[in-house]
């Protein structure tokens, strides 16, 4: 069932889905952006908070089998599994979403434990 063989409500509701979804992945993504900015300007309590908001989302989805909890809400209104079905998001992102954004949750960590012994070596 595409999005325009779906009843309005369905259409209506992944829609609504999509940005709910997208406003969250944005949010995170900032999160994991703001990382290494906030590591390098020497605010690292700001660089942990930032880290350990992230990791919330990273249990959750640890929790769902790798997969967001929106995912599967956005599923019940459409067939479409396209990468990108469940987010407003280019289908290149959305495929290689965790690849991406896990790497570079895991060097803006790096940097922040290097910043952070080197300010205690001091």
């Amino acid at each position: 069932m595409t999005l325009q063989k779906q009843p309005p409500h369905a259409r209506t509701r992944l829609r609504l889905v999509k940005t709910v979804h997208t406003v969250i992945w944005a949010f995170f993504a900032g999160c994991i952006f703001a990382i290494p900015v906030a590591a390098l300007l020497g605010q690292l309590l700001a660089a942990v908070v930032l880290a350990a908001v992230v990791m919330v989302e990273v249990m959750v989805l640890l929790l769902n089998q790798m997969r967001c909890p929106l995912t599967a809400v956005a599923a019940a209104y459409t067939d479409n599994r396209e990468p990108n079905f469940d987010i407003y998001l280019p289908r290149w992102v959305a495929r290689n979403n965790k690849l991406v954004f896990g790497a570079l949750y895991a060097a803006g960590l790096a940097l922040t434990a290097i910043v952070w012994l080197t300010s205690r070596a001091s």
